[in-house]
């Protein structure tokens, strides 16, 4: 676990003894947040709040979600200034980024960027194939080893966590942001150069499913999203349109299927 990420606090704590309640003092853990700007070009084009963990990844993951880039091709230089706390980063010749677009600043909480899918971006959300058959079983079981899997989260709490499934390998990360969680597995996988694993791969979330997270789901191409919370109405209507699989309050052996049921087994 990177300490880094979170803080002490001498705090007071609330107990209750015979006598009443009393203040306690004691030290408390609390979740750290920066706000990550990221530069492309020398120019500020958005400022994140998030986990100071997986800057370069959660950069390149949001500018390809967002549209921006669409593979690391389209990135010339990539750097982190710690002293900044900004990922710097120059776009290929004939890549640019339109004025309207920038400049922004995404909170930690939902109802970041765009509610649902970016108009001057639209062609690079495609509906999402259908293709073979996943066992429901395996699903359930992965989303109980998941839930199992954030130290971080247990020890401190304030973090979502979000994992990518694959057959032969697999991406876990935290953050303050459910977003953020989604824009560093598509950093890691733009990276390393995986994007076509994506279609078949399926995405795990511990927290509530919006319009902005599919959006993400669906930029990426996965087809299966499974969450440990519910989705919203525009999430549902946006993972039908787009033929994503959406599972929501999947807890031990139960939960609900809104979409893509032909997927399941």
């Amino acid at each position: 676990m990177n300490e880094s990420s979170f803080s002490i606090y001498e705090v007071k704590e609330i107990v209750v003894t015979e006598k009443g309640i009393a203040l306690k003092e004691t030290t408390k853990e609390v979740i750290g947040e920066i706000s990550l700007k990221i530069y492309i070009n020398n120019l500020e084009y958005v400022s994140l709040l998030c986990l100071n963990q997986w800057v370069e990844e959660l950069a390149l993951g949001f500018l390809y979600n967002e549209g921006v880039i669409d593979n690391m091709k389209d990135v010339a230089y990539i750097s982190y200034n710690e002293r900044l706390l900004a990922v710097m980063i120059n776009l290929a010749e004939g890549k640019r980024v339109e004025k309207c677009e920038s400049l922004r600043s995404v909170t930690s909480g939902c109802g970041q960027c765009f509610t649902y899918i970016n108009p001057l971006k639209q062609e690079k959300y495609v509906a999402i194939p259908w293709g073979k058959k996943y066992p429901l079983q395996k699903m359930l079981q992965t989303m109980r080893e998941f839930e199992q899997r954030s130290e971080l989260y247990r020890r401190v709490g304030g973090v979502h966590s979000a994992l990518f499934q694959h057959a032969d390998f697999s991406i876990f990360n935290e953050d303050i942001g459910r977003h953020n969680c989604f824009d560093k597995i598509a950093g890691v996988m733009v990276k390393k150069d995986l994007l076509d694993c994506a279609v078949e791969g399926m995405l795990y979330i511990s927290g509530r499913v919006s319009s902005e997270i599919i959006a993400k789901v669906i930029r990426l191409g996965v087809p299966i999203l499974v969450s440990r919370a519910t989705p919203t109405a525009a999430a549902v209507n946006l993972a039908k349109q787009y033929q994503v699989t959406l599972l929501g309050y999947v807890r031990g052996n139960a939960g609900y299927v809104y979409s893509g049921e032909e997927r399941l087994k």
